[in-house]
């Protein structure tokens, strides 16, 4: 049976679409994962299928599907030729130093927030924001902060999208990320992995708009009236890492 939540997507664009799907599961799926996933027919699923594999973009086993190697050379450039990922790395390594928890980098995909890079905390007991994971961009800090940060017409378009027009879920919503605009910053408890508190800050480019985030998270217990210091350290590392993407 077809996702429900699945949106109709254009015929130009229903092979990028199975390829974004395989991508953001991260695992082998099968096709009717796939077709509820894309909402696609089973016929139109396998022609899109088909010309991804023809592409060394989808690699098939047993009835499963997988990004295939090219998708994984694609990786590998962007890695080596990520601006935002080049710029944020020493100084994403020397906050996850001073302050002894995981930090992540994000940026918004759609309606997803996608994790770019990660620094792992060295202790035993550390909270991970896998490289290439994503989570639906409505919940948690770095949700809150991207949607607060990014351009009025696409913050709009996916409130309307999810809220309705002029309900007052929509405008509840929307008020709450126009408080995290104002404080700079994003918190949140157990929202999205249960466990783990998170702060996340706006990276800011030339045009003075938010080109990602940067995510603090550490274990709740361990957070606990730690609090300020760690927002301080992540929007001091923030502020670096901002200057250096409007410098260039």
């Amino acid at each position: 049976m077809p996702n429900p939540e699945a949106r109709p997507v254009a015929a130009a664009d229903r092979v990028l679409h199975v390829l974004a799907v395989l991508a953001q599961h991260g695992r082998l799926m099968s096709a009717a994962e796939l077709m509820e996933c894309t909402g696609l027919a089973r016929s139109t699923l396998y022609r899109q299928l088909a010309r991804l594999k023809s592409w060394g973009f989808v690699l098939e086993g047993n009835g499963h599907y997988a990004p295939g190697p090219l998708g994984l050379q694609l990786a590998l450039g962007f890695d080596m030729a990520s601006h935002l990922v080049q710029q944020a790395r020493s100084d994403m390594q020397a906050l996850a130093r001073q302050s002894r928890e995981s930090v992540g980098l994000v940026v918004a995909v759609n309606d997803s927030v996608v994790c770019l890079d990660m620094v792992e905390s060295t202790q035993a007991l550390r909270c991970s924001f896998e490289k290439g994971r994503s989570v639906p961009l409505r919940f948690g800090a770095s949700a809150q902060c991207l949607l607060a940060h990014a351009a009025p017409a696409m913050r709009d378009a996916f409130l309307a999208r999810h809220y309705g027009a002029a309900s007052a879920e929509r405008q509840s919503a929307l008020a709450a990320l126009e408080g995290v605009a104002r404080a700079g910053y994003a918190v949140s408890s157990g929202v999205v992995d249960a466990g783990v508190w998170g702060v996340s800050v706006p990276l800011f480019g030339t045009a003075r708009q938010a080109a990602g985030a940067m995510t603090l998270m550490a274990p709740i217990l361990r957070a606990q009236g730690q609090e300020a210091a760690l927002i301080g350290m992540a929007a001091v590392a923030a502020a670096r890492i901002s200057r250096k993407l409007a410098a260039h």
